[in-house]
């Protein structure tokens, strides 16, 4: 293995480590779980009440806020008065708190590249 080649060294896994992982898992999870969940302007509240109470729900979830964005949703209705869920439509907020770290995550769409984008974007740990 590459590892016993002496150019790696073996660290501890911090909490740090741990509540990052975990943060990023939420997204994942959250993002393939409910992508192609049909919405209309009529049940997009209950959605992202839906959304974020199913999260708040795994391990280390301290706080989630979930907003779609109501005018893609409109914009993309069928004539049957809804459409499905997309990655451009979601700004999900989702912090973990593991021990003494509490990490900010957020899936946002970013326009300019096209892609719904998961990121880190805080991490805190208590003194």
């Amino acid at each position: 293995m590459e590892e016993e080649s002496g150019l790696w060294i073996e660290e501890k896994v911090l909490d740090r480590d741990t509540a990052v992982f975990e943060a990023g898992i939420k997204l994942g999870a959250l993002y393939h779980q409910f992508i192609g969940t049909p919405v209309s302007t009529e049940t997009v509240e209950v959605l992202e009440t839906a959304i974020a109470r199913s999260v708040s729900l795994q391990p280390w979830v301290y706080s989630v806020a979930v907003e779609i964005d109501r005018a893609k949703v409109l914009a993309n209705e069928n004539e049957f008065g809804y459409c499905e869920l997309r990655g451009e439509m979601l700004d999900v907020n989702v912090v973990v708190r593991y021990e003494k770290v509490k990490v900010h995550v957020r899936v946002k769409y970013e326009e300019d590249m096209g892609y719904p984008l998961m990121r880190v974007e805080k991490v805190f740990i208590m003194k």
